[in-house]
């Protein structure tokens, strides 16, 4: 659930977290940033880094009510939020892959 929106790039989510848009995966992407275990945040919501990497994995093996197509590759999201930019790793299996791309913006606030 969206809580609010804070600067261009973040949405405030409930529990601590915010949620920022994935171009790889074209979705939100979400971390907690308050309390245990929480990513390092430097509290810029227009350029934002967190620390450290973001490890993103969906299908069937992550959560049982996905349901897989025949012939689906596992899905794997790596990256580093630095600066605003977004590092892919190499080991994601999206088109991004390698690239370090800036940090789109949210569309229309829901």
């Amino acid at each position: 659930m969206i809580v609010a929106q804070i600067g261009k790039k973040l949405r405030s989510l409930q529990n601590g977290m915010v949620g920022f848009m994935c171009p790889g995966c074209n979705g939100m992407h979400a971390i907690t940033v308050e309390g245990p275990n929480s990513w390092g945040f430097n509290g810029n919501v227009d350029a934002p880094t967190f620390t450290p990497s973001i490890l993103v994995r969906c299908g069937s093996a992550v959560d049982p009510s996905f349901i897989d197509e025949p012939g689906d590759p596992p899905t794997v999201c790596h990256s580093f939020v630095s600066d605003g930019q977004i590092q892919f790793l190499a080991d994601c299996t999206h088109q991004l892959a390698g690239q370090t791309v800036p940090l789109p913006g949210f569309g229309v606030v829901e």
